[in-house]
């Protein structure tokens, strides 16, 4: 009788805990689909679901900037999360949310799509395991207000977008200057996914569409993985989202101007989410929603892509294990890699775009001409978008490269993602090739907590260079992140670390010479060196102004001679071309 009782009331706090979570309404769902949730309740939403579904787990990876964990969820319907033995038979989706909290769309479709799952409410992945980071910028989601998204239509309340150090974290995936990017890479190296989705609002134009895609650029991701996305992945995504009346179209890369004039794909470079994913031949997309759609049809709409994503993915989950291993392989076998990009004019596809008409019509502010679109006036029309990129820098691949450790900078992010450094422990003579950086231009402004360099040049010089015991790592091309360690120590890569400033001081002469001492010993230079005295003769009669400036000429001789510091300007990272 007592068993029995027991039995009994088992049962029935059991059906009580079922019907209180059975539901698990959201916040989004409970304001009639105007409302995010919070980021502590979005926290403890997937803690109820974690405690109550096996299918489920939750785990802290990491500290971010506000002091909170990085939280990661797994939902596999099989319960096993050895992620060791799950990627042999199955595919990784990994979700992030909240990168920038008030494009808060994908924080609630998410918690969604991870309850329906759950309870069977849709048809369950048998080949495909998701991660979410439910809100990655913590900082930025606790820091909630209603106004700073001005160009938004809805939610009531969201989060900043910038971090707790007031970062773009959408521009820190390569350089890693907060710990929210730390942990990221940590757990991101930890999944190993092989599609990636990272959930945005757009800002831009105004048109018809809810959803708009921007999948990483199919030339740069390359390979068999590029091909794949870019002639099934994409094109099988889009017929699956019109079929349920979600018309898609490319994210509208057009600022204070008519779509209809055309627009090229946005180039994603390493600092942005599908640009670092892109690094590991991962398949990656963004979804930006658009800005003016009402709140619930764009979470609505961010849902209904991920389960189509999903379907996909269960659809081809051998297929997409084969063309990242191929694409894997390429990289590891090539001998050139890219390193600058630019649109492709010579090609472009046609959108049949849904917009409306834009009008210039009289500021009543300015006085001047401004854009209005009128949405009375929709039309479809034929839309050249450019989304071919060819390339316009090439590198050859060395065997290796030698990076002093005085450069812990740039050594700690190698190591946080995954590069294997070897320690250099015997003196050694090693034929090297050698960069000297002959010209970069440097941003006036501030970006990222960085004055940015681009359009850097280098030469090269080969030489045989000592190399002290126990004070150079060597970091071997041939190995997972080959092309992370392309992107990172090229310096004429568009987001090396040499353009984000972490070798800024070879930048700066330390030792330079006054002149009245210098003029001396600049004669007796050149009266020794006769070559460069030619060569000083010509250039200041071809060169008018370089002719007519003393110091200029005085200078130009010192960098001639041995006085001239060998540092400036010498970039510390060594190419070992065959080892």
């Amino acid at each position: 009788m007592k068993k029995a009782l027991l039995i009994t009331v088992a049962i029935a706090t059991f059906a009580n805990l079922y019907a209180q979570n059975d539901n698990f309404t959201t916040e989004f769902e409970k304001s009639g689909g105007v409302a995010t949730a919070t980021y502590n309740q979005t926290i403890a939403y997937y803690k109820e679901l974690a405690n109550t579904y096996s299918s489920i787990t939750m785990m802290e990876e990491g500290l971010t900037d506000s002091g909170e964990h990085l939280t990661l969820v797994l939902l596999n319907p099989e319960g096993n999360f050895d992620l060791e033995k799950v990627r042999k038979n199955k595919r990784i989706l990994f979700i992030n949310n909240g990168i920038h909290p008030g494009e808060s769309d994908g924080i609630d479709a998410t918690m969604m799509l991870y309850r329906d799952i759950a309870q069977g409410k849709i048809k369950v992945p048998e080949h495909t395991v998701l991660a979410t980071i439910p809100i990655y910028n913590i900082g930025g989601s606790l820091n909630r207000n209603s106004t700073s998204r001005t160009n938004q239509n809805g939610p009531v309340a969201y989060g900043f977008r910038g971090n707790a150090r007031n970062y773009d974290l959408n521009r820190d995936f390569i350089k890693n200057d907060t710990k929210n990017a730390k942990s990221f890479a940590k757990i991101y190296h930890f999944l190993q996914p092989d599609v990636f989705i990272d959930n945005h609002v757009s800002n831009g134009a105004d048109y018809q569409y809810v959803l708009t895609h921007l999948f990483t650029q199919h030339d740069k991701l390359g390979a068999a993985a590029g091909k794949y996305l870019y002639n099934k992945l994409m094109p099988e995504l889009i017929t699956s989202l019109k079929d349920k009346k979600y018309d898609i179209t490319p994210y509208v890369n057009v600022f204070n101007q008519v779509p209809e004039k055309g627009f090229s794909q946005f180039f994603d470079a390493p600092r942005y989410s599908t640009g670092y994913t892109t690094l590991w031949n991962t398949l990656g997309m963004m979804v930006e929603t658009h800005m003016l759609k009402p709140y619930d049809q764009r979470v609505y709409g961010t849902y209904e892509l991920m389960k189509s994503m999903i379907a996909l993915i269960e659809k081809d989950y051998k297929e997409i294990k084969k063309v990242r291993e191929e694409s894997n392989a390429s990289f590891l076998n090539a001998t050139t890699y890219t390193v600058a990009w630019e649109v492709d004019k010579s090609k472009h596809s046609t959108l049949d775009f849904k917009g409306y008409e834009g009008e210039h019509i009289t500021s009543e502010i300015t006085g001047l001409p401004r854009l209005k679109y009128n949405r009375n006036k929709p039309f479809t029309k034929e839309v050249t978008y450019y989304d071919y990129f060819k390339p316009i820098k090439k590198v050859n691949i060395p065997d290796a490269y030698l990076i002093p450790k005085a450069w812990n900078g740039v050594v700690k992010r190698l190591q946080l993602n995954g590069i294997t450094l070897t320690n250099m422990a015997e003196t050694k003579e090693i034929p090297v090739e050698v960069y000297h950086i002959a010209d970069y231009e440097t941003g006036k402004k501030a970006y990222e907590g960085h004055y940015l360099h681009k359009n850097t040049s280098v030469t090269k010089s080969k030489e045989t260079v000592s190399i002290p015991a126990n004070t150079y790592y060597l970091v071997k091309t041939h190995q997972p992140g080959i092309r992370y360690i392309l992107e990172t120590l090229e310096p004429e890569a568009v987001d090396s670390f040499f353009n984000w400033n972490f070798f800024d001081s070879i930048l700066q002469q330390k030792e330079g010479f006054s002149p009245y001492v210098w003029e001396d010993k600049a004669l007796g230079f050149l009266k020794a060196n006769p070559d460069i005295e030619k060569e000083f003769q010509v250039k200041k009669e071809k060169d008018t102004a370089f002719a007519k400036n003393w110091y200029a000429q005085l200078d130009w001789i010192h960098k001639k001679s041995p006085n001239y510091e060998k540092a400036h300007l010498r970039y510390p990272v060594y190419r070992i071309v065959k080892l």
